[in-house]
């Protein structure tokens, strides 16, 4: 929303706005708000909102201190499932201590950076999002089961897609907070489901998926469901994966896409933790659609990095390792690092896999196997080191 603070105050005033959430993420991307009144949003503007620190994972190996939260107008958006009466805006914020300094482990900073020191060199990112989850239903107490919703397979209609109103209902609560979905279906396994939505700058794009998977969560416990992003819910069934597709152009429109590819293999070991930081995620790595080694293809969905096939001058690649329990500001933020050094590097782009990895493995470099190997090699690397703070990357690292 761009304009000036009376404008927005008229704005509060006709949609009879009486709550304001301010948000923001700790260093493992968990959402987490304040609210404050409309009459408090000037001070909020001015000075900050003070938060106890201590309290929010990864923030009280900086300071023991207040923090403060300054919002971003830019990102106001209503809550539509809260009451028409009395309203509820959220935006999101920055982190600074109390004399202005920016915060090391605010992880929308250091997205920020990432994305201006990309402009600084002419080159624009753009990132769009497909994540997967499954619906379970909840037990008379409303707590999550291990029953999902529907014993539906890919792409199956209803009756037995039974999520199809929930996505419904998802879409729409999206497009009304600012989000464009491009599409929706039920995914290959009991109960999962996968909603794509359209491309956009870095940090909207991070913005987007924080804001995704609180509305997800939201609409599905507003129908007796939970739902569940986590990389493997059921053994024996598909896991869930959150792909990042990126698009990458220069101010002149050079074509540096095959560029940004090889950088960000080059760095994927080392960044892998981060994408993938829990134990689960390397139960999911390697099983049925998921990538295990590192490679790229235009054809072949196993693959690590995909370009798919599109019309016009709109090529993207799409990175398939990461899910959903990444932090969306880190995980953009060392693509658009990784990506950078293979574009000021020019580095070359290795002839592309496309049979099926397991078939002609040999020779093939893999993605760590574990989470002990991939906490090892993040914090033997000197990349990571330049683009996170060591407060963020110690709590990756164990």
């Amino acid at each position: 929303m761009d304009c000036t603070y009376e404008e927005f105050m008229q704005y509060i005033e006709e949609e009879d706005i009486k709550f304001i959430r301010l948000a923001f993420c700790d260093v493992f991307g968990t959402p987490k708000n304040i609210s404050i009144m409309p009459n408090d949003l000037e001070r909020a503007l001015k000075h900050g909102i003070p938060i106890n620190g201590s309290f929010i994972a990864g923030f009280a190996e900086k300071t023991m201190s207040e923090l403060f939260l300054h919002p971003d107008l830019s990102t106001t958006t209503l809550l539509p499932w809260r009451p028409d009466h009395g309203k509820v805006i959220r935006m999101f914020c920055d982190i600074t201590y109390h004399d202005g300094t920016p915060f090391e482990a605010d992880t929308r900073k250091i997205l920020k950076d990432a994305v201006a020191k990309a402009k600084e060199q002419g080159i624009r990112f753009q990132f769009g999002s497909r994540l997967e989850f499954y619906l379970f239903k909840t037990d008379e107490d409303g707590n999550p089961t291990d029953i999902p919703y529907d014993q539906a397979g890919y792409m199956d209609i209803a009756p037995l897609d039974r999520g199809e109103n929930v996505r419904r209902e998802i879409c729409l609560t999206l497009e009304k907070m600012g989000i464009e979905p491009i599409n929706s279906h039920h995914e290959a396994g009991p109960g999962q489901n996968e909603i794509d939505f359209k491309s956009s700058d870095p940090l909207k794009a991070a913005d987007n998926v924080s804001t995704f998977i609180t509305v997800v969560k939201t609409i599905a416990a507003r129908n007796g469901l939970y739902a569940d992003f986590s990389p493997k819910p059921l053994k024996g069934y598909p896991g869930n994966g959150y792909h990042i597709n990126l698009r990458a152009c220069t101010d002149s429109g050079e074509q540096i896409l095959p560029f940004a590819i090889a950088g960000i293999l080059k760095h994927i070991k080392e960044c892998t933790v981060f994408f993938n930081p829990k134990e689960d995620s390397y139960d999911r790595l390697g099983e049925g659609s998921a990538p295990r080694f590192i490679t790229w293809s235009r054809d072949n969905r196993n693959q690590l990095i995909r370009i798919p096939p599109t019309t016009g001058t709109h090529h993207y690649a799409q990175l398939r390792s990461p899910d959903a329990n990444s932090n969306p500001y880190i995980a953009n933020a060392l693509l658009i690092e990784s990506a950078l050094d293979g574009i000021l590097n020019k580095s070359e782009l290795g002839q592309s896999t496309n049979e099926v990895p397991e078939l002609s493995s040999v020779g093939l470099e893999v993605l760590p196997l574990s989470l002990k190997e991939a906490r090892e090699k993040a914090g033997e690397s000197e990349f990571v080191k330049k683009v996170l703070d060591d407060s963020v990357a110690g709590c990756y690292l164990g």
